[in-house]
């Protein structure tokens, strides 16, 4: 079963923090995924800019409606998201309980299926 591990860090950490601390985090974030990848768990994996960069799209009685970031609403971004493939729900949680980002952030595991259910 496919299951999503949505990384969500509070907006602005990575500013408080100096280079070399984001890029010690990175790096033990590499080293995660490199070890799902020898085990067979990860589909795939991929870290995202700060949501200052992003932009958030509508569509409303035909018009489309942009809203650039920063989201001022928002207290939380997606980092970055693992896809892994997963035997249960229950071996989902115990690989998101090995995500180093758990230290820093919150680790939100989701099955993937259709959004009708």
């Amino acid at each position: 079963m496919p299951f999503v591990l949505l990384i969500n860090e509070p907006r602005g950490q990575r500013a408080s923090r100096s280079e070399a601390e984001g890029r010690a985090l990175y790096q033990r974030m590499v080293e995660y995924g490199a070890g799902l990848k020898e085990r067979g768990l990860l589909l795939a994996v991929e870290s995202l800019k700060s949501d200052e960069e992003g932009v958030r799209l509508q569509k409303r009685e035909g018009r489309d409606h942009l809203l650039d970031g920063p989201f001022s609403e928002a207290r939380e971004m997606v980092g970055g998201f693992f896809l892994l493939a997963c035997g249960s729900r229950e071996e989902a949680l115990a690989v998101a309980a090995e995500c180093p980002a758990t230290e820093w952030a919150t680790v939100e595991v989701r099955e993937t299926g259709p959004c009708f259910l």
